[in-house]
């Protein structure tokens, strides 16, 4: 594919090759929850490369209970005090969950030291802290996948354009978005930098192309299932019970109740 651009998707393959992977995702799941598995994956990538459409798409048909995203805010007052990694420690997942980072403690790598919001040493500090702080992951089992979203300048200024005409949208644009526009040179500086230091063997980094929406968050999905070894659990066999029969219980009259109004009848 390098240096061609591939086809677009059509909905219905699409549609049907994703709810394929989604059955597969219940499958890992499942096998995340019957074995004690702690998986993290990371989203990183440009604003408006994809990645919050495919953390939707991988979630869809999971169990809030097991599955869950972690979308931190900005630091507090008192979290920037601590140590970098430590407010990103306490989302880690216990055994048998899955923990979805949209975006993770890679922003002091990317919009942190771009936007000046750290110091050069504490970016320095950081390259050189996060593969230890992954080892020590991977070490204790956690199984981390890390994917990094990878969107032309041309298709984002299009998905700014479209965010911005869109008022069910227009909440996904922020003016720290806008900014992204005139330092994407130096968000892709720092991109490069970012990958020399933590592209490492035990955790690389896996690039999306992610121009077509579409087709990423099949390859996403799919590149996921195939790197971790799971397997499909029995369901437990559960049958419908009979209903019994009444015993006399009436429901009280409607107009003791305050109902919602029926605003489908006046469409």
């Amino acid at each position: 594919m390098a240096g061609k651009k591939a086809a677009k998707v059509p909905r219905d393959t699409y549609e049907r090759e994703l709810l394929r992977l989604q059955t597969e995702l219940v499958r890992l799941q499942e096998w995340v929850r019957s074995e004690g598995a702690r998986l993290v994956v990371v989203f990183e990538g440009r604003d408006a490369a994809g990645k919050g459409g495919t953390i939707k798409r991988v979630t869809e048909h999971l169990n809030p209970r097991v599955a869950r995203i972690a979308a931190l805010p900005k630091p507090t007052e008192r979290e920037r005090t601590q140590w970098y990694f430590q407010r990103y420690v306490e989302h880690l997942p216990a055994a048998g969950e899955i923990v979805l980072f949209d975006r993770s403690w890679y922003n002091r790598a990317g919009v942190e030291h771009v936007m000046g919001f750290c110091t050069g040493k504490e970016h320095q500090l950081f390259l050189r802290q996060c593969p230890v702080f992954e080892r020590m992951l991977l070490e204790d089992g956690i199984l981390l996948r890390k994917y990094w979203f990878s969107v032309s300048d041309a298709e984002q200024q299009e998905r700014f354009r479209r965010r911005l005409e869109d008022p069910v949208r227009r909440w996904k644009l922020s003016p720290m978005d806008l900014e992204s526009i005139t330092r994407w040179e130096a968000y892709s500086r720092a991109k490069d930098e970012m990958l020399v230091h933590t592209d490492i063997a035990e955790a690389p980094w896996y690039v999306v192309e992610s121009d077509d929406k579409r087709r990423a968050r099949l390859n996403m999905i799919a590149h996921l299932l195939a790197t971790v070894p799971y397997h499909e659990v029995p369901p437990p066999v559960l049958e419908l019970p009979e209903r019994p029969p009444s015993t006399g219980y009436e429901r009280p009259p409607r107009d003791l109740r305050t109902y919602v109004p029926d605003h489908a009848a006046s469409l």
